[in-house]
């Protein structure tokens, strides 16, 4: 679609990373005076975000699987399970 319409040209990383805040934002809007938010309008707004992020991964030449197994490591090392199961405690406070 972003090809077919000649949308290319303004996808800059700048501009992906922009839109990804501006459509997360349009997704938490979805929950702003209720959780019982419109099944259908979520849907179409995380499509916008996760659509986004993997443009902005293109443009930057990320591979997304990567990035996020490294993370989940991450976030292994920093939540052990026996320090952090079922608390939300940030790391530096276990």
């Amino acid at each position: 679609m972003r090809d077919e319409r000649d949308w290319g040209q303004f996808h800059s990383a700048a501009n992906l990373a922009k839109s990804v805040a501006i459509e997360a934002g349009e997704l938490l809007e979805c929950f702003q005076w209720s959780e019982d938010a419109d099944h259908e309008r979520v849907e179409q707004e995380l499509a916008d975000v996760v659509t986004y992020c993997i443009l902005l991964a293109d443009k930057l030449d990320v591979d997304l699987d990567a990035i996020v197994m490294a993370k989940l490591q991450s976030t292994r090392r920093k939540y052990p399970v026996d320090k952090a199961k079922g608390r939300s405690t940030k790391y530096d406070a276990l």
